[in-house]
């Protein structure tokens, strides 16, 4: 299928990010992240499905996914950082169907706010 390879991972990364922010919301110190990154792993599993499912609609299953995962390191603004950065750099090697974009657009708006979230320093 088309993109099949690129969405398979994009998708995997994504779902992966709401295991890594859930292990950050368990080991922070700070209030503050918990509840940003709380707010994060609890929206992007739906979010994720979501375009999963219009994906398989428009282009069909994936059943094969890629078979690495990462602990995340270091800071969770710096991993969400770096998720905004993946999302934006695999854009163009997804789909431009308007309804699909608008699901990625879910996913980068709420990357976005919990960035915004864990700037503040309480």
């Amino acid at each position: 299928g088309v993109f099949m390879e690129q969405m398979a991972l994009f998708l995997v990364t994504l779902l992966h990010s709401g295991t890594n922010t859930h292990l950050q919301h368990w080991t922070t110190k700070s209030y503050a992240q918990h509840k940003a990154l709380n707010h994060f792993y609890e929206n992007i599993i739906t979010h994720t499905d979501a375009l999963a499912e219009a994906y398989f609609g428009c282009y069909g299953q994936i059943t094969k996914f890629p078979d690495t995962y990462h602990l995340p390191r270091g800071e969770p603004l710096g991993y969400l950082q770096s998720l905004q950065k993946f999302v934006k750099d695999a854009r163009g090697d997804l789909p431009k169907d308007s309804e699909i974009v608008q699901l990625i657009d879910n996913i980068a708006e709420l990357i976005d706010s919990t960035i915004y979230m864990l700037k503040f320093k309480s």
